[in-house]
């Protein structure tokens, strides 16, 4: 059997990936602003949603519905026998109940959906493991397994932000704490607990230390094991090269990823924002 992988923009997968693997394919969130829709990392930037994120309405939505037709319909054409469909959080966005309503009346291409629990680096990560086990044969009920192994027991993802009114003003709050935050610079570690929403892993003073924390955080995690990682940063990517060399000092890592967060999640974190997210190899 030929299987093919399909996920959101939210997996923030990069370009060099992709081209790697012809396997995955991937459907855009949608960003909408002031009533005009742009699809994510395709029709708009992280940039250009940042320049306008304080001076006007910007929400998220779904991905389209011909979007998925479009490429389930590529999928076919390319050969592919059956689909791992890896998603977005539940908790976090309606993608994953989008997807399985609109695939209800699919019969000619088996499909498994994969609810991914989490998001960004986290669910990319997912989205790599899988394309890795399809090049070795796996069936997709033994990929599954090793994806829940993956999310729930080898791996962590953790980010913090500047501030949490992005994440209030776009209903991602959760159970994310700290009305005073902002107040007090009380900077949260947030991170995706098992039902994939936001919950606070710790809470520090200053930036300097809560960025020490998640460094401690992903030591005492993974100690002597080789990893992969990603860092993922709002606009400040030279912080972001130096957190990864820092890291790359202390953790064993096989491979560093630093990228920016796609824009349609930037939107719930705003501009000032790092994440750590690490797996083990």
């Amino acid at each position: 059997m030929k299987t093919a992988i399909l996920t959101d923009s939210a997996a923030n997968l990069t370009k060099e990936f992709l081209d790697d693997n012809s396997c995955v394919y991937i459907i855009p969130l949608m960003i909408n602003v002031d009533g005009v829709s742009y699809r994510d990392q395709v029709e708009i930037s992280a940039e250009e949603v940042y320049e306008q994120l304080d001076d006007k309405h910007i929400t998220t939505s779904l991905p389209l519905h011909e979007d998925l037709l479009e490429v389930i319909a590529k999928i076919k054409q390319d050969g592919y026998d059956q689909l791992l469909i890896i998603t977005i959080s539940s908790a976090l966005s309606g993608t994953y109940n989008s997807f399985r309503l609109i695939l209800e009346d699919e019969t000619q291409l088996p499909y498994t959906i994969y609810d991914s629990k989490t998001l960004a680096g986290g669910q990319g990560l997912l989205v790599e493991q899988a394309a890795e086990l399809v090049k070795t044969g796996k069936t997709i009920p033994e990929i599954v397994t090793e994806l829940d192994k993956q999310r729930f027991e080898s791996s962590i993802a953790m980010y913090t932000v500047n501030t949490l009114k992005y994440l209030r003003k776009g209903g991602r709050i959760g159970k994310v704490e700290g009305t005073i935050g902002d107040i007090l610079h009380i900077k949260p570690i947030i991170t995706v607990n098992e039902e994939g929403a936001y919950v606070t892993l710790a809470k520090t003073f200053g930036i300097h230390r809560t960025l020490q924390k998640m460094k401690d955080v992903l030591l005492k995690k993974f100690e002597e094991s080789v990893i992969d990682l990603t860092i993922h940063y709002g606009q400040d990517k030279d912080q972001a090269k130096t957190l990864g060399e820092s890291l790359m000092e202390i953790l064993h890592i096989r491979k560093l990823t630093i990228s920016q967060l796609t824009p349609v999640l930037g939107i719930h974190t705003g501009p000032f924002m790092f994440a750590f997210i690490g797996r083990l190899v």
